[in-house]
């Protein structure tokens, strides 16, 4: 792993000069395949190496846990400010609010 914890951004080979190849990562399986080879200049593979730490998997780029919420309950439970509250795509608009401002009394942070 890098020295400073971070990794490379692994882009789909053509992805930059072919407008019909997405950016998303695809494993290169052709014969020729530079970066199947594994050269430098064709960028860099995913590899095990790049994992991170366990304490740090996982969490929202804000530093906290994201814990999805749909109700008042499950939003009491959450006593601890090193959780970051996302709330349920099926809520609607007013529950949403009313949730919203009982997280921000509580000092939770709120990422929708």
């Amino acid at each position: 792993m890098a020295a400073d914890g971070k990794h490379p951004k692994f882009r789909r080979l053509n992805s930059a000069s072919i407008k019909r190849v997405g950016k998303a990562w695809r494993m290169p399986h052709g014969i020729d395949s530079k970066q199947r080879v594994k050269l430098k200049w064709a960028g860099a593979l995913p590899a095990i190496g790049y994992r991170g730490k366990k304490s740090e998997r996982n969490k929202h780029p804000c530093g906290k846990f994201e814990v999805v919420v749909s109700n008042a309950g499950q939003l009491a439970i959450l006593k601890d400010r090193s959780v970051a509250v996302r709330f349920s795509g099926a809520l609607g608009t007013k529950k949403k609010k009313e949730l919203a401002a009982k997280a921000r009394e509580m000092g939770l942070r709120v990422l929708n």
